[in-house]
């Protein structure tokens, strides 16, 4: 007699006749397989980059990611760069005449989307890039 992970019907033989579950089998005394703690470290932290501040917060938050001190500083490194990059954004708008502005901001924007993609890649290849002073307040966060 096997018990079904997914319901906990008790039965005979290789599916479960009440959710049809095959593999979800625990032979009778055993112990279920052990509960996947979701994603790797460093698929964490990359996605912590996708959507800026918002990944951010949602893996500050999310219960098994927010206790593990590598993803917690991607995550405030992230939450940081976003609200610098938003500044930065602001002051070019402000500062800058039309003319110079028009000019200026596709290299900015493109310089943006460098540094995006750099700060994901290394960190799914999980080499550890600190930004400076944004970093390191990161790192004091964290």
């Amino acid at each position: 007699m096997a018990t079904c992970v997914n319901c906990g019907t008790q039965f005979e033989g290789n599916f479960c006749p009440k959710c049809g579950a095959s593999s979800g089998a625990i032979p009778p005394g055993g112990t279920p397989p052990a509960a996947s703690s979701g994603m790797t470290d460093n698929v964490a932290g990359a996605l912590c980059y996708l959507l800026g501040f918002i990944t951010g917060i949602v893996f500050l938050v999310l219960e098994p990611y927010k206790n593990k001190r590598e993803i917690r500083f991607h995550a405030f490194q992230s939450i940081f760069l976003s609200v610098a990059w938003m500044v930065l954004w602001t002051v070019i708008g402000i500062v800058l005449p039309w003319t110079v502005y028009f000019i200026v901001s596709p290299l900015v924007g493109l310089a943006g989307l460098g540094l995006w993609l750099f700060m994901m890649w290394k960190t799914y290849q999980s080499q550890k890039v600190v930004l400076p002073v944004i970093g390191e307040l990161a790192q004091k966060q964290a």
